[in-house]
Parts: structure tokens; C-alpha cells; sequence
């Protein structure tokens, strides 16, 4: 029987799976990952207000493997051999006829001082530790902020840093706390979310006004220290610091010969193969895909990679050409903790909603719409 090994139980490994059963192909699927769960890190921007707690944004993947037939293996993967066909972890040697990375990306810790930061979306634990630490303050300055990698500048993932910006605002209003608290928003980016486009900066900017948060923006971020953001040109004392940097590849790809942009992904084609490497495939934040300037790293660009890379495998599986190219699409709820603003892009159009209470509804709605898929 032919063996389709998936490299990542997230976003784009699990939704690649679930598509490879859809198209009826009748082979072995492997899925190799250290955890046996999904953690649904976009509602970790909820965990420091307590509208959810850490163990909910765990999922177990038991059912979901059974139902599309998944042989779960619990190893990391440390390199590949034989141009891909034999998957190398730490725990064997797996071979395959397919294979399909989508272990996502990693954050880049170069900074120096970056230690003294939390990075929101490093998992579920961050989460927790950043409503502690909020719990634990009287006043005092808070600093949020993102960067991307200067090498792959569509290499970052700057929306859930705005979420977290306007929820502490929103969180320290509600318990009354506000009026003791300075927050300052920083990039070196002079219109940060570009990505957004050009009119979601501006009300991006414009919120950010309308809540008194002090903005220090297109200044280099030289280095952290424990309580201070030093900037190319001034600093930030700060009593609690979140920054999320820019993305780069898996550390375990050095030892491949896939083939790597100068971020450090693994370069594919509008079809999402591996450039050079036959039956080879990538989803999700480890590839460097062609398209847009705007085109995100989110968990719903990820899906629309895996479905395409599901798609051209059944067609090779059945004797055909692969000719399924992945949408570049960008859908964002931006939270604010009692209302959002919706962004939405494509090729064609730009979508900028105004701040509304039903966004944010919508988000925990397709959460749930989401997660019921793998409980």
C-alpha cells in the first residue's frame, strides 16, 4: 500500500490528512508530531481576560486520527534522506511515497535581552503566564510589539499582537485599572499590518489613538533588557514587555538538502511542492510560496496550502498531473475583547469592517465551528 507521511499535527498537517480521505485515496497515512493535540493558539489571545482556560484550547487527536485512519507516531522530526523519501526522527527512520511537511514555523530568539519578552504565541503556557503577570501588576507600562525577518519580510505574524494590544487595554478598563497603566505599541515597521492594507492600518492606528496607547513605530528594536525596550533612537521602560519576532524555518531543516529561501523556509511552487524534489510537499509557515506581497502567515492561508497539496496528490495518485494551485487569501478578525474589526483580502478585493460587536461573536463562533472538527 502507498504511504503518505505528513510531517506536523497542526493547522495544515491535520487539515491535509482530512483532505487526502476526502479525495478517497486508499494508502497509509502517517502522521509524525511530538503531541498528540491540537492547541488552538488563535484563542490564546482570550486566556490573560479568562474567557478561556489553557486545558479547553487542548485537543486531543484520537478521535479524528480514528475516524480518517491516521497511524500517529510520537517522535520530532531531526532530517530527511534520500531527496525526502525517508524520514529521519528521534525515534527511527520512516519511509513514505508522499511526504508533507507542514511542522510550522519557528520564532526567531536573536534579539539580545529577548528572554526578558513573552512571546504570545510560543503555546498555550505564555498565555497563562501573561494573565499572571497582568493579575500581579498596579500600574505601571506595558510594551507590545512585533517584527518580521528581515531576510522574508512576509515572514511574521503581527494580527495577534494587535489583538493582545487592545484586550489588555480593554481587560485594565473593565477591571478599572487603566487609568494607572501607560501602553506603548512598538515596530520598526512605519505602517505596521501593512498586510491588512492600507485602510486597516489607518484604523489599526486610529484605535490605537482613541485609547490613549503611545505608538513608537519605523524605529530598529536594538535589544531588550529585564525591564526596558531599547529602540535605534530612544527605549521603553517597561514593567511587562510581549513581542513577537519574525519567522524563520524549523531548526531541523539544516540538516536536509531541502532547498531554502534566505528566511529559511523551504522553497515551493504555486502548487506547493518542494522545488526540486518529487512527491515532496510543504503547507503552512515552513514554506516560501510565491504570490501577493500581502499574503499572510495565518492558520487559514496554511489550510488553503494543505487542500491544494491533498488535491495534487490524488491526482498524481491517480495518474494525472497535479494542476491545483493554492488560493492566496487573507481572513482576519482583529478581537478587541468586546468587538472586532474584520479584514478580508483576496487577488481582487480589500474588505476593511468597522469595529463591531458582531465580529468579535463570529470569532468565538468559528472556533467552536472549528475545533468541533477534530473533538
Amino acid at each position: 500500500m502507498r504511504n503518505i507521511t505528513i510531517i506536523g499535527s497542526g493547522f495544515a498537517g491535520l487539515t491535509a490528512a482530512r483532505e487526502l480521505r476526502k479525495h478517497n485515496i486508499d494508502a497509509t497515512i502517517i502522521m509524525i508530531s511530538p503531541r498528540r493535540e491540537l492547541h488552538f493558539l488563535p484563542s490564546s489571545i482570550w486566556i490573560p481576560a479568562g474567557l478561556r482556560q489553557a486545558e479547553r484550547l487542548k485537543v486531543p487527536l484520537d478521535n479524528f486520527l480514528t475516524k480518517h485512519r491516521i497511524d500517529f507516531v510520537e517522535a520530532s522530526a531531526t532530517g530527511l534522506k534520500d531527496g525526502g523519501r525517508i524520514v529521519v526522527t528521534d525515534r527511527g527512520e520512516l519511509g513514505n511515497d508522499h511526504l508533507i511537511i507542514a511542522t510550522g514555523g519557528r520564532f526567531i530568539r536573536q534579539l539580545p535581552g529577548i528572554e526578558h519578552a513573552l512571546i504570545p504565541c510560543e503555546g498555550i503556557k505564555v498565555g497563562e503566564e501573561m494573565g499572571r503577570r497582568l493579575d500581579a501588576l498596579k500600574g505601571g507600562t506595558i510594551a507590545v510589539g512585533f517584527a518580521t525577518n528581515p531576510n522574508e519580510p512576509g515572514a511574521m505574524r503581527g494580527g495577534p499582537m494587535f489583538e493582545f494590544l487592545f484586550i489588555i487595554d480593554a481587560l485594565l478598563r473593565r477591571q478599572g485599572k487603566r487609568p494607572g497603566f501607560e501602553i506603548v505599541f512598538f515596530s520598526p515597521a512605519p505602517r505596521p499590518g501593512a498586510r491588512l492594507g492600507e485602510r486597516a492600518v489607518d484604523g489599526l492606528l486610529q484605535e490605537m489613538k482613541n485609547r490613549g496607547i503611545a505608538t513608537r513605530i519605523g524605529r530598529n528594536i536594538m535589544r531588550f533588557e529585564e525591564r526596558k525596550v531599547v529602540l535605534d533612537g530612544g527605549e521603553i521602560d517597561a514593567d511587562l514587555i510581549l513581542f513577537m519576532p519574525g519567522l524563520t524555518g524549523p531548526a531541523w531543516l539544516e540538516n536536509t538538502d531541502l532547498p531554502l529561501s534566505t528566511g529559511g523556509m523551504i522553497k515551493a511552487d504555486e502548487l506547493c511542492r518542494v522545488e526540486g524534489l518529487p512527491n515532496v510537499w510543504v503547507a503552512g509557515d515552513a514554506g516560501s510560496f510565491p504570490g501577493p506581497d500581502w499574503m499572510p502567515k495565518q492558520a487559514h492561508q496554511a489550510d488553503l496550502q494543505a487542500i491544494a497539496v491533498a488535491a495534487n496528490i490524488a491526482a498524481i495518485e491517480s495518474g494525472q498531473q497535479p494542476i491545483t494551485r493554492f488560493k492566496p487569501e487573507l481572513v482576519c478578525i482583529v478581537d478587541m475583547l468586546d468587538s472586532g474589526m474584520l479584514v478580508f483580502r483576496n487577488q481582487r478585493f480589500n474588505f476593511v469592517g468597522p469595529k463591531m460587536k458582531l465580529f468579535h461573536w463570529l470569532k468565538r463562533l468559528f472556533e467552536r465551528h472549528y475545533l468541533t472538527t477534530f473533538r
